[in-house]
């Protein structure tokens, strides 16, 4: 049939005035062909529909009669009006074309159902039953380059992280190099996509064969998809072509007719196949090679398809030619949001959804496993139950670790032969234990291939049969480093030679084990030593979880925190002004407390009070001394003569008013009476007073305040002090938190750290002997 353009025939209908409905379908005929099913099905209604409006388009039309030749008869005359209008209809398509397309029609319907039962849904981890693919899947993004590919320095890859990435060290490559994951198959004939283990690759495939067969995505293609797993292991040992029969019986009540094999010979021929191959890296050794051969047999034999391929990163050593490679990235916060926003909308519950995001927001380690489709998922199905995380992450990481180390190959019977697998699971952990705690205590979190593999030699020439040969040391020591990185995705080749952990949250994780697997006095005091660097916190946050006991640990972070001020006089008195001002404060809170907030609100740096609310502070105490503090800031702060005048003098009546303390009055209103007019009308002459008194006059109200408040004093901190007493601080606030996490540490020590938080050394050593 001769297709007409949609614009043509949209203007016919509105000037025969049809209806919205005859419209669509008198369009839809005409531009799509003569199949009523077709059209109908496009249009979403029934077959006997569709004729209902195409028999009031024929009466608009005042085509009369009956059957097919009502069609042909307005044709014919849409014909001829089109061609007044000057315009080349567009050619016909030749018999060929029809043929193809009807092929592709009919072997299309018949893999349909094998394509909907096999990609139309998916079921990982724990979930409770299969869940629609279309509900949950989230678009793809494809990284152009293979980022272990690349040819980079470890300096190249810090200065390629953007500015919130360092601090986390999250590695994900700019966005810019990122594209939609069809429009990548779009752009290459055959396609090799390849990703870290759960990073979305086998979804990302059962989603295109889903929009194949549903004529969303190359609907001039049949969808083919293989699991390279079953083919390989096929009795028999057919070919790739042999065995594609077979794929569609697995789902089908009978063999496949002889009749539409040769149908689909000839959509192979003609290149009208979208041939999808998973799990490249599923495929046992001993089979590896036969289907990697067969492979590139057969897409050299039918070259004209569009192939997509997938495998794990550092899986195999291959080389398929005419295939490009890309690489799945991680999922970013839009995809993360997409994500989590369908799965709860499938279990009924938007409100968790948006609890979770917020979960996130704040916690930037889980944030961090998040952008990994499988981990996300265990994230998921976590949340599900108690609406949170747990408190102490240390479950939560050993659980995602159990997805990567065990469950994720397990649940799909895959077994990889690798010299990896004589290491047993505990032995696998302290492998990646000795590595992490090994680059963490030297501040690498980047380490190159050598050095990777002289460690992991180092730790398994002590495993059972293992081979001292130096030689087979070698080979097995980068064996094993690829295996950790294709089957677990725990270590990542980040550039040519260039490894770091996925994420550095499970360097933090396991750097903890090995402390806690340890247990040795010399390893918890190395690790005490480092309370005041802030990339340690977490690994003290998990240490003290992982500890069956941990008061020895939290004694030894008291005592080197307390050192950090220990040999500064200055600060040691600013400690001895927070004692006494906190001891003249009756407030019925911890005195710890209200030592952090004084620490906090007086000292000349920017704190919060986070330390203060972790010791129990309200908010009522924090309001109770903001007043004084508030004053002891405005005093100290460099300001102009006038304005200096009013808010200090104005600031300190106000307090004296308020804790009714009339001797402060009284010297301040003598303070006051000092002062020449200080109305505007006197404003040059009091600038000239104030030039020649303002200082001296300062330092009374100082020394009054001093006296009568114990504020005001002008500290002078340099830069190197502050810069200490921040570290004094965020090691006190670490130290609180480690114990009032999910960690035992005897009542006895408890009390005593609580006690003698944020005291001058003088003090604590006077407590001791008492």
């Amino acid at each position: 049939m001769q297709p007409l353009p949609c614009n043509f025939l949209t203007r016919i209908a509105q000037k025969y005035q049809l209806s919205k409905e005859q419209e669509d379908a008198f369009v839809e005929i005409y531009h799509r062909g003569d199949d009523e099913l077709e059209a109908a099905e496009a249009l979403s209604i029934s077959q006997s529909a569709f004729r209902t409006r195409m028999t009031g388009v024929y009466e608009k039309f005042q085509i009369a009669g009956k059957g097919p030749g009502k069609f042909y008869r307005l044709q014919v005359f849409l014909i001829g009006e089109y061609q007044k209008t000057g315009q080349k209809l567009p050619p016909e398509k030749t018999s060929t074309e029809i043929y193809i397309q009807t092929l592709v029609k009919e072997v299309r319907e018949f893999v349909a159902s094998s394509i909907c039962e096999r990609c139309g849904k998916m079921r990982v981890l724990d979930m409770e039953q299969p869940i629609g693919l279309a509900s949950i899947y989230t678009s793809v993004n494809i990284l152009e380059k293979v980022t272990g590919r690349q040819r980079l320095k470890i300096a190249d890859l810090f200065e390629r992280c953007g500015a919130e990435d360092v601090e986390r060290f999250g590695l994900t490559p700019i966005k810019e190099q990122r594209i939609d994951g069809l429009e990548a198959v779009a752009q290459h004939k055959k396609l090799m996509v390849l990703g870290k283990p759960g990073a979305g690759k086998t979804t990302f495939l059962k989603r295109l064969a889903m929009l194949c067969v549903e004529q969303h995505f190359q609907a001039h293609r049949v969808p083919i998809f293989i699991t390279l797993k079953a083919f390989a292991e096929t009795s028999g040992r057919p070919s790739l072509w042999e065995y594609l029969p077979q794929s569609f019986a697995l789902h089908q009540t009978a063999n496949p007719p002889a009749e539409l094999i040769t149908k689909l010979q000839v959509i192979l021929e003609e290149g009208q196949a979208l041939i999808l191959l998973d799990g490249l890296d599923e495929v046992r050794d001993i089979d590896s090679q036969r289907i990697i051969d067969e492979i590139q047999r057969f897409a050299t034999q039918f070259h004209l398809n569009q192939f997509v391929m997938t495998c794990r990163i550092a899986a195999r050593e291959y080389t398929f030619e005419q295939f490009t490679e890309v690489e799945v990235a991680d999922f970013d916060d839009d995809q993360i949001f997409d994500f989590v926003t369908k799965w709860f909308t499938t279990k009924q519950d938007p409100i968790k959804a948006e609890t979770f995001i917020q979960k996130l927001e704040t916690d930037k380690r889980i944030r961090e496993l998040a952008t990994n489709p499988l981990l996300l998922t265990l994230l998921c199905l976590v949340f599900e139950d108690a609406a949170d995380f747990p408190t102490n992450r240390s479950e939560l990481y050993e659980e995602g670790l159990d997805v990567l180390l065990k469950k994720w190959d397990a649940k799909r019977n895959i077994e990889r032969d690798r010299v990896y697998k004589k290491l047993s699971r505990q032995r696998k952990e302290d492998l990646l234990s000795h590595l992490a705690y090994t680059f963490f205590e030297r501040g690498e979190y980047f380490f190159k291939q050598q050095i990777a593999i002289n460690r992991i030699i180092q730790f398994i020439r002590n495993a059972p049969n293992t081979s001292q040969d130096d030689k087979n040391l070698e080979l097995d020591g980068l064996a094993v480093l690829k295996s950790i990185e294709a089957q677990h995705g725990l270590l990542i080749e980040r550039a040519r030679g260039i490894y770091s952990f996925s994420h550095l949250t499970f360097q933090e994780y396991f750097t903890a084990r090995q402390i806690k697997e340890q247990r040795s006095d010399a390893l918890l005091e190395d690790l005490a030593n480092h309370v005041a660097e802030k990339h340690w916190r977490e690994v003290f946050l998990l240490t003290v979880g992982m500890l069956p006991d941990a008061t020895r640990l939290l004694q030894l972070m008291k005592a080197k925190t307390d050192r950090i001020l220990a040999g500064d006089f200055k600060l040691q008195q600013y400690l001895n002004w927070v004692i006494h001002k906190s001891n003249s404060v009756d407030v019925p809170y911890k005195p710890a407390a209200v030592r952090a907030s004084y620490f906090a609100f007086a000292h000349a740096l920017d704190l919060d009070l986070n330390l203060a609310h972790a010791l129990d502070l309200d908010l009522d105490l924090a309001h109770a001394l903001d007043l004084e503090l508030d004053f002891d800031r405005d005093l100290n702060l460099d300001r102009d003569l006038d304005q200096s005048l009013d808010l200090n003098l104005a600031h300190a009546l106000d307090l004296a008013l308020k804790l009714k303390d009339r001797n402060l009055q009284h010297n301040l209103q003598e303070l006051s009476d000092q002062l020449p007019d200080t109305s505007w009308e006197n404003r040059e002459q009091f600038k000239i007073w104030w030039k020649a008194n303002g200082q001296a006059w300062t330092n009374q109200l100082r020394t009054i305040m001093i006296e009568h408040r114990n504020i005001g004093h002008d500290w002078q901190f340099s830069k190197e002090e502050k810069e200490r007493s921040q570290q004094y601080y965020d090691a006190n606030k670490l130290l609180v938190d480690c114990m009032n996490s999910e960690c035992y540490v005897s009542p006895e020590v408890r009390q005593e750290i609580e006690a003698t938080l944020l005291l001058p050394i003088a003090e604590i050593e006077k407590r001791q002997q008492a």
